[in-house]
């Protein structure tokens, strides 16, 4: 078995912003939004920030980087309580890299 590295993956200059109310203490579910998206989607995006806020606010915001405008994927105040995590992945990879496959996500039913 070959220790060599995977070959590179493109890197990209998409950003996506969480925004969370610190007033709520959602720091740390906004880090587990984070690093889910960053493990599955990895050099697909360039940037995940963390962007403290008040008021109740959970927003997931995706900027592609390529000149299209930015796209809201999740807002608490719209959509209540916050994102469940394969619809959002979907949502980012339609946006930023359709061609990836995300495995186990791609086959959950959706809830009725």
């Amino acid at each position: 078995m070959s220790d060599a590295p995977d070959a590179p993956e493109p890197t990209s200059t998409a950003r996506v912003s969480i925004t969370y109310c610190t007033q709520c203490r959602w720091l740390m579910r906004a880090a587990w939004v984070a690093q889910e998206l960053l493990q599955t989607f990895r050099t697909r995006l360039g940037e995940v920030a963390l962007v403290p806020g008040t008021g109740g606010v959970f927003r997931v915001e995706l900027d592609p980087g390529d000149g299209r405008p930015a796209v809201l994927l999740w807002d608490r105040a719209a959509e209540g309580g916050f994102p469940e995590i394969p619809p959002l992945k979907t949502a980012m990879r339609d946006a930023v890299a359709p061609d990836l496959s995300l495995g186990h996500t791609d086959r959950v039913q959706p809830r009725s």
